[in-house]
């Protein structure tokens, strides 16, 4: 398979947008938070310290997902989604291990992520990486989520060992 995981480019910014749109109207509905994300990604992602990647296969853009910071060592994963047709192929896999890798290079301490218990296949995923649920918070960023995982990536030991 040829797939190239890749930093966001602002050309992107539409197909990031489509990406999680059309699964957000498969299983729920676009939120005001999602819409905040997904409408200028830029500047709610990335300037205040997030990230962009994408799937690209041949020559279509076919998945993504972001890190959303939380503070200096812990970042949320989210907006990941992968196109319909290409749904299968084990692209939302290479994603995650892709994040985590990330994560272990970049030197943080967890990844936090939000879901839900209708997305079968998703916790099933994240829980074959590693990920464990938590409790939710009272505040939750969207109504859909009924479930929230991390993965802690680097514990302070291993930190101090990296210096």
């Amino acid at each position: 398979m040829s797939l190239q995981i890749i930093p966001y480019k602002p050309e992107y910014a539409k197909a990031f947008k489509d990406l999680n749109i059309t699964w957000l109207n498969k299983y729920f509905h676009v939120e005001d938070k999602d819409s905040k994300l997904l409408d200028n990604c830029e500047e709610a992602i990335i300037k205040p310290g997030g990230y962009i990647f994408m799937a690209k296969y041949q020559t279509n853009i076919v998945g993504c997902f972001s890190f959303i910071k939380l503070d200096n060592s812990n970042y949320e994963l989210g907006k990941m989604a992968v196109a319909p047709n290409y749904q299968g192929l084990k692209i939302g896999q290479k994603l995650i291990e892709f994040a985590i890798n990330f994560a272990q290079k970049n030197n943080w301490t967890k990844i936090i992520l939000y879901s839900s218990t209708k997305l079968d296949s998703a916790l099933h995923i994240y829980k074959k990486y590693g990920f464990k649920h938590v409790a939710l918070e009272k505040d939750l960023p969207y109504v859909r989520s009924d479930v929230k995982m991390e993965l802690v990536v680097n514990t302070p030991k291993q930190l101090n060992k990296t210096k």
